[in-house]
């Protein structure tokens, strides 16, 4: 029983400490605006309703930047939005226009975005992946997903230490 119970408890560790490094990955491939990045590969958390139906509250989009030349009138395409505080946010919106000469797009309604604004447009979505992912990208979701559950079974491996070294193996006590 002591075998088994240790093989699924390694099998456990094992399974969450990949989660660990993968999810410590994404969060060093986090760019200037927020969001992780990898190359011309973006993800984009729907954090709020949008004007688009193809996308729900939670919804984890991957995008993938186009170069301008590869951009058409009438494509829907993921920005970065600057509010007046400087803080970032994710916009969606229907390109209207291109300015090759000046390396910018704008939607229909107006807006104008230079192409290092662009995330992208749509490549993958993922239903309701997004409120997973946002939370273990959160601070408070990094320090209870990661940071305590690490150090409580780092604790546990270190008062398993000390008995084994202080009382000795169990097998090597019966003989």
């Amino acid at each position: 029983m002591k075998v088994i119970k240790k093989i699924i408890f390694g099998i456990l560790a094992v399974t969450y400490f990949l989660f660990v490094i993968i999810n410590t990955i994404l969060m060093l491939n986090i760019n200037k605006y927020g969001s992780t990045q990898f190359d011309d590969k973006t993800f984009v958390v729907i954090r709020s309703e949008i004007s688009s139906d193809k996308y729900l509250k939670g919804d984890l989009v991957i995008t993938k930047k186009p170069k301008l030349s590869e951009i058409e009138i009438g494509d829907e395409i993921f920005v970065y939005k600057i509010k007046r505080d400087g803080s970032p946010v994710i916009d969606l919106g229907i390109i209207g226009d291109l300015h090759p000469d000046n390396d910018a797009i704008s939607f229909e309604n107006g807006a104008s975005y230079q192409m290092d604004l662009v995330l992208g447009k749509t490549e993958k979505i993922y239903n309701n992946i997004g409120h997973y992912y946002g939370l273990v990208q959160s601070q408070w979701g990094f320090l209870f997903v990661i940071l305590i559950p690490s150090f409580l079974l780092f604790i546990y491996e270190l008062y398993a230490i000390i008995v084994e070294i202080k009382y000795g193996k169990p097998e090597a006590n019966k003989k």
